[in-house]
C-alpha cells in the first residue's frame, strides 16, 4: 500500500476504534406508578388538567400571605443547608470538567541551563600550568501522552459525573424545598399558637366574669366558697396553659429566624390569627410524580451513573493503547534552538492485564450490585412519593369534614354553656355543671383554632410531595456542565 493509502486505513482504524463503548446502555427502570390517587381530594376540588396540575412560580403564594412569601424568599439565599447543597452542585460541576480532561492529550514543556567548570593541566618545563574549561549546557523539551479512549471507558466516566452532577443540582433543589416547607410549616404553627394564645386571654376574661358572679352570689348567700374556689382554679389553669403556650411559640419563632440564615436575637414576628383554610392544590396524574420531584430526580440520576461505572469495569477487560511524543533542543552551544541540537521521540505502548486472579470480575459484579441498590432506592423512593402524597390527602379530606362537625360542637358548646349558666343563676344547678360547660366550649373551640393550623399543615406537606413548582426539565443539560454553567 502506499504510504498515504496506508495512513488513511490506520487514521480510520483509530476513529473506528474510538467510537467503540463497552458495557450496557441506560434505560430508565420502571417503576410502581399507579393510574390514580387512591384518596381523593377535599370536597370542591378538581383534578386538573394535563396542563393545568402543576404548581407554577412560588408555591407558597397559593396560601396568598405577604409575610410567608417575605419569609420564603429568604430561604434560598441565606439558609445555611442550602448553600451546603449549593457549593456541592458547583464540586460537582468541577468534577465533570476535570474528569472530561481525560479525554484529550497532557502536555508538557520544560527549559533548563546549566554551568560546569572543569580545570585541566598542561605539563611543560617548569612544571604543570592549570586551565579550567567552563560548559554552559541548554535544553528545551516538551512531551505529550495520550490515552485513547478506545472502549469508552473515559467517555463513561464523564458521563458518570454528569449524571451525578445533575443528581447534584436535583438535591440541591429538595434542600430548597424541605427548607421551604419546614419554614411555612413552623410558621403555620407560630400563628397557630397565637390563635390559641387569643382563645385562652378571651377564656380567661370569660372565666374571670365568672368568678365575680360566683363571689357575688357567695355574698348574697346563694353560692358556697367551693363555688368560688372552683372558679378561681378554673381561671388559674387557664392562666397556667396560657403561660405555657409562650415556649412553643418562642420556639417557632426561632426556628424560623435559623431557617432564613438569622441569629434568633435578630428576628421576631408580630402575632397574627390564622382564619383561612387552604386553597385548592392543583393535582396532576400520579405518572407526573416521577418528573416532578427532585428527590425522586436525584435518585433517578444516580442510578444512571451508577450503570456507568458498570460500564467503566466491563472496559477494564479490554487493552489499553497510550500514544506518547517527546521532542526539544539540546545544545552546548550559545544557540540552543539550532537545528542540529534539535532531538525527537514517538512512541506508543499497548498494554493488556492477563491474570489478576479475578479481581476484574469482582469489580463488574461490584458494580452491578451497587447498581441493583440505586433501582431498589428509586423505587423506593417513588413508593414513599406517593405514600405521602396519599398521606396529605387523605389528611386534608379528613380535617375538612372534621371542621364541619367541629364547629357544629362550638355551636352546641356555645348553647349549653348559655343554659347552664341560666339555670346555675336560678338555682337549679350547681357550680360544677357549669364548669363543665365550659370545659366543653374551650375543648371545642381550641380544637377548631387547631384544625385551621393542622389544614395548613398538611396542604403545606402535600405541596411538598408534590414537589413544588420543580421539573426534572429544569435539570442542568450536559452542555452546560461541560461549560461550567
Amino acid at each position: 500500500m502506499k504510504p498515504n493509502r496506508k495512513q488513511s486505513v490506520a487514521a480510520g482504524l483509530l476513529l473506528f476504534l474510538a467510537g467503540c463503548m463497552v458495557g450496557p446502555k441506560y434505560q430508565r427502570p420502571a417503576a410502581p406508578v399507579p393510574a390514580a390517587f387512591k384518596e381523593s381530594p377535599p370536597e370542591g376540588w378538581k383534578t386538573s388538567q394535563p396542563n393545568d396540575g402543576q404548581l407554577r412560580g412560588n408555591w407558597w403564594q397559593v396560601f396568598n400571605d405577604p409575610d410567608l412569601n417575605k419569609l420564603e424568599e429568604q430561604v434560598a439565599i441565606s439558609n445555611q443547608n442550602v448553600l451546603a447543597a449549593e457549593a456541592q452542585f458547583r464540586e460537582a460541576k468541577d468534577l465533570v470538567r476535570i474528569a472530561r480532561a481525560n479525554l484529550f492529550p497532557t502536555v508538557t514543556a520544560g527549559a533548563s541551563v546549566s554551568m560546569s567548570k572543569q580545570p585541566f593541566l598542561l605539563g611543560g618545563q617548569g612544571g604543570n600550568s592549570s586551565f579550567s574549561n567552563r560548559i554552559t549546557s541548554y535544553e528545551l523539551s516538551g512531551s505529550a501522552s495520550w490515552t485513547a479512549d478506545i472502549w469508552g471507558s473515559i467517555r463513561r466516566t464523564v458521563r458518570q459525573n454528569e449524571f451525578l452532577a445533575q443528581a447534584s443540582a436535583a438535591q440541591l433543589e429538595n434542600a430548597k424545598l424541605s427548607y421551604q416547607s419546614e419554614l411555612a410549616s413552623d410558621y403555620f404553627q407560630l400563628h397557630g399558637t397565637d390563635g390559641d394564645i387569643d382563645l385562652l386571654e378571651r377564656t380567661s376574661k370569660l372565666y374571670q366574669d365568672y368568678l365575680e358572679l360566683t363571689q357575688n352570689r357567695m355574698r348574697v348567700g346563694v353560692a358556697s366558697g367551693a363555688d368560688v374556689a372552683q372558679a378561681e382554679t378554673q381561671l388559674e389553669s387557664a392562666k397556667v396553659t396560657l403561660v405555657d403556650l409562650g415556649v412553643a411559640r418562642a420556639q417557632f419563632e426561632h426556628a424560623l429566624a435559623v431557617l432564613i440564615g438569622k441569629p434568633p436575637a435578630e428576628f421576631s414576628i408580630s402575632p397574627k390569627i390564622l382564619m383561612s383554610p387552604p386553597a385548592e392544590i392543583p393535582l396532576a396524574a400520579p405518572s407526573a410524580l416521577l418528573e416532578r420531584r427532585p428527590d425522586i430526580a436525584t435518585n433517578e440520576r444516580r442510578m444512571a451513573a451508577a450503570l456507568e461505572q458498570v460500564g467503566i469495569t466491563d472496559a477494564a477487560f479490554y487493552p489499553n493503547l497510550t500514544l506518547t511524543a517527546n521532542g526539544g533542543f539540546d545544545s552546548l552551544i550559545s544557540n540552543p534552538l539550532s537545528w542540529a541540537s534539535r532531538l525527537f521521540s514517538l512512541g506508543s505502548s499497548l498494554s493488556e492485564t492477563v491474570y489478576e486472579g479475578g479481581r476484574r470480575r469482582a469489580a463488574v459484579n461490584q458494580a452491578k450490585a451497587a447498581f441493583d441498590a440505586t433501582v431498589a432506592a428509586y423505587r423506593q423512593t417513588v413508593l414513599a412519593a406517593f405514600q405521602q402524597v396519599e398521606d396529605n390527602l387523605a389528611a386534608l379530606r379528613i380535617l375538612q369534614d372534621e371542621a364541619v362537625e367541629e364547629a357544629r360542637a362550638v355551636e352546641a358548646a356555645n348553647r349549653t354553656l348559655t343554659i347552664t349558666t341560666a339555670q346555675y343563676k336560678a338555682g337549679t344547678v350547681d357550680y360544677l355543671t357549669v364548669i363543665t360547660s365550659q370545659t366543653a366550649l374551650f375543648t371545642a373551640q381550641r380544637g377548631a383554632v387547631d384544625l385551621v393550623t393542622r389544614r395548613l399543615a398538611s396542604a403545606v406537606l402535600l405541596i411538598q410531595a408534590l414537589g413544588g413548582g420543580w421539573d426534572a426539565s429544569q435539570l442542568p443539560s450536559p452542555e452546560n456542565l461541560r461549560a461550567g454553567r
